[in-house]
């Protein structure tokens, strides 16, 4: 059988670290493992050490990705609660807004009425505003975006009842859209049981029936990013002795038992997962299966980001993927810095073996084939 030839993805929500967290992630490991996964281009969220608020840090951080990225990019800039207008001059510079209306990790949380009227009214794009926002902050942002007039985007839908006050938005004539994460759509809060900090993320994983209504209202979600969010393992901690490496691989030989035990409570360990290595491969097993259609995927992973944030990927850019059989996905021997996957254990299908770039080969075989710094700024589209 032929390689699947594919367009480069792009990934529109990820977390790469660097600056302030290089031990669990940065600009070259990141990118790295964006080829791997079969994404040319990537999107960077603002939550770093120092936050991403004004035109400075985004300039600073800007020049990290020039230096390192081996994959395109866009960035995004944060408001810390206070300096509108610092956040606003930065707005030429970013791909959009990241708004954290809900806690997640880092310190850019804001709830503040006033002053996110002020910053929704204030933001000048061309990129849209996006959120952090689960269900009763979602709300929240959805009015502001329909006073003001914004291009909203909603970042990993937390429940898939939030996706019908979106499209409710949307036939009144808001300009929103969403994501959906490949973890809120392949696991089910009983990886919490599994694998203990190694699930936890924010928005929390739902149970499986949930998950099963993600799937069946698939068709109101724009697209699905992964919110690559990597800690290392000494931060994450020791996984749940029945879930070793050693024991998930004895757990693959044998039946599943549906009588899980109770839920554990939310981790202390920092949340976040990586992704960007797995989605790929999660969805084409998803596609193998039937329960959508290559077309579609293609929608959620290629055609939507870009539209959604106005941009355009490099011209003459493909991935080819070796479908072979399916297999289950490890738990380690990524090349994402941490090295880990919550989705061991899961039913994958295919494996990225090339991939081009702007004409030029920049990964074959697990191999990184060009310098630091031959990533670019993803180009905006001629309707942003």
């Amino acid at each position: 059988m032929p390689n699947l030839m594919l367009p480069g993805l792009v990934d529109v929500h990820v977390h790469l670290r660097e600056p302030g967290g290089t031990h669990k992630e940065d600009v070259a490991s990141g990118t790295a493992a964006a080829l791997s996964g079969g994404f040319v281009g990537i999107l960077d969220m603002p939550n770093n050490t120092p936050p991403i608020t004004d035109r400075q840090t985004l300039y600073q951080k800007l020049g990290i990705y020039r230096a390192k990225a081996v994959s395109d990019y866009g960035l995004f800039v944060g408001f810390d609660g206070e300096h509108v207008q610092a956040t606003v001059e930065a707005a030429p510079l970013a791909v959009g807004l990241k708004l954290y209306l809900d806690e997640t990790f880092g310190d850019l949380t804001t709830r503040e009425p006033a002053r996110l009227a002020e910053v929704f009214e204030a933001w000048p794009g061309p990129g849209p505003i996006a959120v952090h926002a689960e269900s009763a902050s979602m709300r929240v942002a959805l009015q502001l975006a329909e006073r003001y007039g914004q291009r909203l985007h909603v970042c990993h839908v937390s429940h898939p009842d939030d996706l019908f006050p979106i499209d409710a938005a949307r036939q009144r004539g808001v300009t929103v859209t969403c994501e959906v994460t490949p973890h809120h759509l392949f696991l089910s809060d009983e990886a919490v049981e599994r694998l203990g900090a190694y699930a936890h993320v924010k928005p929390a994983l739902v149970p499986s029936e949930l998950v099963d209504l993600f799937w069946q209202r698939l068709h109101l979600v724009d697209a699905v990013a992964s919110d690559h969010a990597p800690h290392t393992r000494t931060e994450k901690g020791e996984m749940p002795r029945q879930s070793t490496p050693a024991a998930l691989r004895q757990k693959q030989r044998e039946p599943q038992d549906p009588a899980m035990g109770a839920r554990r409570e939310a981790s202390p360990a920092p949340p976040g997962l990586p992704g960007l290595e797995t989605t790929l491969p999660l969805f084409l097993r998803a596609v193998d299966e039937g329960r959508l259609t290559l077309e579609r995927m293609l929608e959620l992973l290629h055609d939507n980001p870009l539209r959604i944030y106005g941009l355009q990927a490099a011209a003459d850019s493909a991935v080819e993927v070796d479908l072979g059989t399916p297999y289950r996905l490890p738990f380690e021997g990524y090349s994402t810095r941490c090295g880990w996957s919550p989705f061991v254990g899961q039913w994958a299908l295919g494996h990225v073996v090339r991939v081009r770039l702007r004409g030029r080969p920049v990964y074959e075989d697990g191999r990184v084939l060009v310098a630091p710094g031959y990533g670019q700024p993803l180009g905006r589209s001629e309707q942003a």
